[in-house]
């Protein structure tokens, strides 16, 4: 029996040709600035968002530390959603990094609001921490693939600039907000001083996230990147597909949405689950639990059909349907459900 894996658009494994452009790229030492593949990359990324300059790092996770880090100092108060990836799933990184005192902000579906950040920009005294960085994350990961709304971000943005406030912009999936809306990436991204896209999650290159923003900047980010023992030499092999992945990838993402669509109507329908269909938006299905059992038994159960999913609270599960997953294995999926638990 085929195994579904929707546990996260992560899991995706490099076509055969995105393996032939790896194989065939040309390399050499990143370090000293002399891989064309990653020059090539940082090239091309940097025009698609209409920015001075770009880097390319191992990890989403990296590219929002160093960007933190170097528009920082220690002791700063960073404002964020009190879900956001950043602080969930960077391990302390804001503190440990950067030592930034973090601000959560609770939200209903992603978004920290110009008034929110207003009403939690501290008073400028001996006493208090000095706020100076606000982070958004789009679309948002733990509120089901939620696109933020556009118009409240040119908010956000004019309250940073009446406090003097850095905004960064943790887009690992801004390419399923611009194929959703419609806009434009560089659209989507203007109001930032600074943004980390990801490669390896919905356009399934196998490694590597990209930061985005000025020519000076980005070489502040060069340095930290080194500091966090990112530098690597014939990195070309691994950005190849990275860039494969941008050239060939991206409008399909419509197809995941679609399936997720499907997936969610599904499970919405079984005993079993309750999915917000207003949250369903991108590639990320949140289904809330109407039994007794917790998630990590429903999931563990799920399994022995071949199905994988991720436990995403004591009575919420994730699915996410990826490149590797078809309308098929969806409907497949939800018979397996079906099967399961009856």
């Amino acid at each position: 029996m085929k195994t579904i894996d929707l546990r996260s658009d992560t899991v995706t494994k490099p076509s055969p040709e995105m393996r032939q452009a790896m194989a065939t790229a040309e390399v050499g030492d990143d370090v000293f600035g002399d891989d064309p593949t990653v020059n090539e990359l940082e090239r091309y990324v940097a025009a698609l968002f209409e920015r001075e300059a770009a880097l390319y790092v191992a990890s989403g996770t990296m590219g929002n530390q160093i960007c933190l880090k170097a528009h920082s100092q220690p002791g700063w108060e960073l404002l964020c959603e009190r879900e956001c990836h950043v602080v969930n799933y960077e391990v302390a990184g804001p503190v440990v990094h950067a030592g930034l005192l973090v601000n959560l902000l609770t939200t209903e579906r992603g978004m920290v609001t110009a008034e929110m950040i207003r009403a939690n920009v501290r008073p400028i005294n001996l006493h208090c921490p000095l706020t100076k960085l606000v982070t958004l994350e789009n679309t948002h990961n733990r509120h089901g693939g939620t696109i933020l709304p556009q118009d409240e971000i040119l908010k956000v943005r004019e309250v940073c600039d009446e406090f003097g406030l850095i905004l960064h912009l943790d887009g690992a999936r801004i390419w399923n907000a611009h194929v959703a809306t419609g806009m434009s990436l560089p659209e989507l991204t203007r109001p930032f001083d600074s943004v980390s896209v990801c490669l390896s999650k919905g356009l399934g290159a196998p490694v590597g996230s990209v930061i985005l923003g000025s020519a000076e900047f980005i070489e502040r980010c060069r340095r930290e990147r080194k500091l966090f023992g990112g530098a690597m030499r014939q990195v070309g092999i691994i950005a190849a597909g990275g860039l494969y992945a941008l050239q060939h990838n991206m409008e399909r993402l419509t197809e995941d949405h679609a399936n997720a669509r499907l997936l969610a109507e599904g499970l919405d329908k079984l005993s079993l689950f309750e999915v917000d269909m207003t949250r369903v938006q991108t590639n990320i299905v949140i289904a809330d639990l109407c039994c007794d059992e917790d998630s990590a038994a429903v999931v563990e159960k799920m399994k022995q059909v071949h199905l994988l999913a991720v436990p995403f609270g004591p009575k919420r599960i994730r699915f996410v349907p990826h490149l590797d997953i078809t309308r098929a294995d969806c409907e497949e999926a939800l018979a397996r459900v079906e099967s399961a638990f009856g």
